[in-house]
């Protein structure tokens, strides 16, 4: 319509605090207040008791029914017992390059614009070919803000699709304006959007062809600043995005939702605030995309809100510059690999994400640190999982489009279930499921596909669902180090020999060792000792936690910044 308790401990975010004796008093002169979200049975409540303590109220977070709050230590003490307490942390999307690519787009025409590789190189292009272009679904970037470009702003057709353009650091509307100083949102909604049509040519045959150069043109946009220019947030802000986006979602027709940040996992997910929104968000009927994040190729590296099991998780490949030979793409190799702490599989999908060309105002922070990765008409080169998220946050829009009754589950499930895993000449995975999920994204046979009930099993999404149900995944670690799925295998382990594109054709992985049917992985990466095989589980689903059986300390995910452009 238009108009994510052991005993080698982790830090834990949530705190629960022993009751304060006696009443308030004032607060010591001179003590430094600091930001804490308060969580309590509704906002009301969790704002009344920041009141009774003498604290100010910043931000209403009605999406997980809490407040964040300039607390001074003792004001935070007063409330130990009351609430749950969790510290705002920062976030931040700002990174440094380690290289630059050489291969920019496909040799254009003069005076028209380049045509991308990555529609096509995930069928998008034919679905656009049937009409199938994303119009009427909404898709919305919360991300560091809005690049005025006709290319965002209006659809294939000229229509203006820019519905919504809201700044959650400041709390209000914004109108006709740019707001991305830094530059990362605007690319990764180009990625998704962009409806400008570009034009490639065949390196064999010469022959020119048309192509748009996002995989949904027609979608409509709502853009949410969460992130300044700096590339720089805190847990309070993106959620006050987030609680806005849920807010509106019926009004601007809301369906996708795209999250291209990572940050370190402190906690399981039930106790992130973040992780609480996102899952909030796809009880509430959006379809919840998220980057894995760029700290790979370490085992257990996914972030948050990669890390909750319910969203789809996006990692990414890169076609080795060679986009007319699928035969030696790859996993990037800076893509966040799973399983989380919980023992989820993660990422579900890779999708394209090295020496991405998007748009980008050329004025921002991104492109004036990096000139040498600017293109004509305001594009610009780079990589991360940030992009190959935005691929799939298209992808999802398409299948909206033709078919507006799914589900935000029943899209994830046709999602993995199209997916073409990378397999050897040999019918092997040639990456493991948990570098890269079901394979990678299939436009064409997601749409194609009718499949149900294939994903998100044993968690309890519902919106009548009071609480986050504390659930657990089938990965485990067996007494020599080796990870391992418990159960008899993944829903499509009886189709990828046969059906998928060898788009590895065994090129081995590098900083890493293939891990197919209890082969090493990687060895000495402790997860959860000793703990047995679960038989018969699918790795989508979830199973009751059990308390006392607990991660040992995360990897550190890097947050969705400059990385080599694989």
């Amino acid at each position: 319509m238009r108009t994510m308790r052991s005993s080698h401990q982790i830090a834990a975010l949530t705190i629960f605090l022993v009751a304060a004796a006696g009443g308030w008093s004032d607060p010591p002169p001179g003590e430094p207040p600091a930001s804490v979200i308060v969580q309590s049975h509704d906002v009301a409540a969790a704002a009344a008791l920041v009141h009774a303590v003498g604290g100010r109220v910043s931000h209403r977070l009605a999406i997980i029914d809490a407040v964040a709050a300039e607390l001074k230590a003792s004001q935070r003490a007063a409330l130990a017992g009351r609430a749950r307490l969790y510290d705002n942390r920062p976030v931040t999307v700002a990174g440094k390059p380690r290289q630059t690519g050489q291969n920019g787009p496909a040799t254009a025409t003069i005076g028209e614009p380049a045509y991308v590789d990555f529609p096509a190189r995930i069928g998008a292009d034919r679905l656009h070919a049937q009409g199938i272009t994303g119009y009427g679904v909404t898709i919305a970037v919360l991300d560091t803000g809005h690049f005025r470009t006709a290319a965002l702003e209006r659809d294939a057709a000229g229509r203006r699709r820019l519905l919504a353009h809201y700044d959650a650091i400041a709390g209000r509307l914004l109108t006709n304006r740019d707001s991305d100083q830094h530059g990362h949102g605007g690319h990764v909604a180009s990625i998704a959007v962009n409806s400008e049509l570009g034009v490639a040519v065949d390196p064999l045959t010469g022959s020119l062809s048309r192509g748009y150069n996002g995989i949904a043109p027609d979608a409509d946009l709502v853009v949410v600043k969460a992130f300044d220019a700096a590339g720089a947030s805190t847990y309070a802000d993106v959620i006050r995005g987030l609680d806005w986006l849920l807010l509106n979602r019926a009004y601007y027709g809301i369906r996708v939702l795209n999250l291209s940040f990572s940050v370190p996992a402190t906690s399981y997910y039930w106790d992130d605030p973040i992780d609480q929104a996102v899952i909030r968000a796809w009880r509430e009927g959006i379809v919840v995309v998220t980057s894995a994040g760029n700290g790979g190729p370490a085992p257990m590296s996914v972030g948050v809100p990669g890390n909750a099991p319910h969203v789809i998780t996006v990692g990414a490949m890169s076609d080795n510059r060679t986009p007319h030979d699928p035969g030696d793409d790859f996993v990037a190799s800076f893509s966040a690999a799973g399983p989380t702490v919980e023992g989820f599989l993660k990422p579900e999908l890779v999708a394209p994400g090295g020496h991405m060309v998007g748009k980008m105002s050329p004025q921002s922070r991104t492109a004036l640190a990096h000139p040498e990765n600017r293109l004509p008409g305001d594009y610009f080169r780079m990589s991360g999982t940030s992009q190959a998220a935005a691929v799939v946050s298209g992808v999802a829009a398409l299948l909206l489009q033709a078919d507006p009754t799914l589900s935000p589950d029943q899209v994830k499930c046709r999602l993995m279930a199209s997916a073409d895993p990378a397999v050897t000449a040999g019918g092997e995975l040639a990456y493991a499921v948990f570098q890269q999920g079901a394979g990678l994204v299939d436009a064409v046979g997601a749409a194609a596909s009718d499949v149900s009930l294939c994903a998100n099993g044993g968690l309890d999404a519902s919106p009548q669902a009071q609480a986050i149900a504390r659930r657990a995944g089938p990965a485990r670690l067996d007494a020599a180090g080796r990870f391992y799925v418990g159960g008899v295998g993944y829903p499509w382990d009886r189709s990828y020999a046969v059906t998928a594109s060898r788009w590895l054709d065994g090129i081995p992985w590098v900083d890493g060792i293939p891990w197919v049917d209890g082969i090493p992985w990687v060895d000495g990466i402790p997860w959860v000792d000793g703990q047995p095989q679960v038989d018969g589980i699918p790795w989508v689903d979830g199973i009751p936690w059990v308390d006392g059986v607990g991660p040992a300390p995360l990897a550190t995910a890097a947050v969705s910044g400059w990385v080599a452009q694989d």
